[in-house]
């Protein structure tokens, strides 16, 4: 190998790559010919979902060997999952600086890993399963491991994939409603925003494929969605992740003149193809009715916790809205409530309420369905000036009955997490520290080696900044910044560009990484956090 080719550490390091013991013992194997004619051949022995050893074979050269060595090294250790979701930049982030002109052996090695995983799970499916301890591991859960009868191989594979994005969310939750008009997108969104305030990690998915209204309602109308290893990247708002059909549309007048197999198609790749990663509630906006879209989300979900029923007190909506109750119960997914929207009219002047409609239609419903009843929420302008606005209405006006009511409702969702309910930032102090690592007083595009760090302390019960640190970062180590972080005690990393590999390390340490962030002042990134502003663009480095 060359030594201008690669640093002289990374020779030493990579002259001998690991080697199984026996190739025999192997139970996932891939072999891949690149673009430039290299080949590499990865075989793995993977035990309860983790994998135990790795080694690889590669007909290319030094750089080559390198990232095929990288890649098991990487492997080796970990779940799975890890494996499944192996990227070309998690290989060239461990082994800078790397020539650009050989950038291809990384993407190489990702690939053939990748491979390697699909075969292991492709295996497992086909055989008998021992019980898996390893968290996540979708190839060891009941409901996916064996072939369907006249299941391809691509349906097979698809289906293991959607679970294992699946798996990483605690709580899924669909909001219906009959009838359209009744607020049932308000009440998604400020259910999701109310989620996040109280501490949980939230996505808010928007399936209304004719009407997307989400982007208007959270200020994000053209915002670019970005892919990234071949994954969907999520509109970040704050701590919530955001996605909408209308992210996709050259112009929001644009009509969406789809049948069902197209809807179905978006809806799966929305679930499948997007990076949630580890979630505590996945919100689930539909469009009225008991269509394409409710009944695509309920298939492809099947381990949904259930559906909130949005009415309007009014005999119209009520009767209409008794039917979503009815196509829950056929698809055997739990009714979690029924809320009443636009309950009385709160005046803007004098804050009475009149009640416009009738009161307690919705009540009644669930009453005689025998479902949970919510709770009521008023009609209240500046809840409709508020999603004009692209602001969330309890964030904005948290201390307003209104909001109080949406808190109400939001209450019945948490207990969902029972005994094991997290513990909110607020819970374990009243202080969030968020770490921003920095050059010359802004945001370094590259986190694994910029010089320093801004760590912004913040009194989470009130939204104020108290102070801001600057400390130096420690010398680079592959994995070490994680760590070094939570003994900083962060909560919060906003950087720009971020691997795979470093998220999921972040998080495990309890660390909520925000990636795509421009290069402004520790102080502006983090105000704009707090307050729900913080536009995320591309996942970008500056190496």
């Amino acid at each position: 190998m060359p030594t201008n080719m690669i640093s002289h550490r990374a020779f030493e390091r990579f002259e001998n790559p690991r080697n199984m013991g026996s190739l025999a013992e192997a139970n996932g194997h891939a072999r891949i010919t690149g673009p430039c004619g290299d080949t590499m051949e990865i075989w793995l022995r993977v035990e309860k979902g983790w994998v135990k050893e790795a080694t690889f074979t590669t007909t290319g050269c030094g750089p080559s060997c390198a990232c095929g060595s990288m890649v098991t090294e990487l492997a080796v250790g970990r779940s799975i999952k890890t494996a499944l979701e192996m990227e070309q930049e998690d290989i060239l982030e461990e082994l800078e600086p790397f020539p650009e002109d050989h950038w291809h052996c990384a993407l190489l090695a990702a690939n053939t890993m990748q491979a390697a995983a699909q075969d292991y799970l492709h295996r497992r499916g086909a055989a008998s399963c021992d019980s898996c301890a390893a968290e996540g591991c979708a190839a060891e859960d009941a409901a996916t491991t064996a072939r369907r009868d006249d299941e391809s191989d691509e349906a097979f594979l698809e289906r293991r994939i959607l679970a294992q994005r699946l798996d990483r969310i605690a709580h899924k939750i669909l909001v219906l409603s009959g009838k359209g008009g009744v607020g049932k997108s308000t009440v998604a969104v400020n259910l999701a925003v109310s989620l996040s305030l109280a501490g949980r990690r939230v996505g808010l998915l928007d399936v209304d494929i004719h009407g997307p209204s989400i982007p208007k309602m959270l200020r994000l109308e053209g915002a670019a969605v970005l892919s990234e290893g071949g994954a969907i990247i999520p509109i970040e708002v704050g701590a919530m992740k955001v996605l909408s059909l209308g992210f996709f549309l050259h112009s929001p007048d644009d009509a969406v003149i789809w049948r069902g197999p197209m809807k179905m198609g978006v809806i799966k790749q929305f679930l499948k193809d997007c990076e949630w990663g580890d979630l505590d509630y996945l919100v689930i906006d539909s469009p009225p009715g008991t269509g394409d879209e409710p009944l695509s989300v309920c298939q492809l979900i099947e381990n949904a916790d259930g559906a909130v029923i949005v009415t309007t007190p009014q005999d119209v909506s009520v009767a209409d809205v008794r039917r979503s109750i009815s196509f829950c119960r056929s698809l055997r997914l739990p009714v979690l409530g029924v809320i009443e929207n636009m309950s009385g009219f709160v005046c803007p002047h004098c804050g009475e309420v009149t009640n416009i409609f009738k009161v307690g239609g919705g009540e009644r419903m669930a009453d005689e369905m025998n479902v949970p009843f919510l709770g009521r929420i008023p009609l209240d302008s500046q809840v409709g000036e508020a999603c004009d606005a692209g602001a969330p209405y309890v964030y904005h006006y948290a201390q307003t009955e209104t909001a109080k009511a949406f808190e109400h409702v939001m209450q019945p969702i948490l207990a969902l997490e029972g005994a094991k309910t997290p513990t909110t930032i607020e819970e374990e102090s009243k202080y969030m520290r968020i770490a921003v690592p920095i050059a010359n007083g802004a945001l370094a595009m590259h986190f694994g080696h910029c010089a320093q760090f801004a760590l912004v302390d913040v009194d989470h019960s009130t939204g104020q900044l108290i102070k801001t640190e600057t400390v130096d970062a420690p010398e680079h180590q592959p994995g070490l910044l994680p760590r070094w972080l939570a003994e900083q005690g962060a909560h919060v990393i906003i950087a720009g560009g971020m691997g795979s590999r470093a998220r999921n390390l972040f998080e495990e340490h309890n660390i909520h990484v925000i990636i795509g962030a421009p290069s402004e002042t520790p102080e502006q990134l983090v105000r704009a956090y707090l307050d729900g502003t913080l536009q995320t663009g591309e996942n970008v480095c500056d190496h």
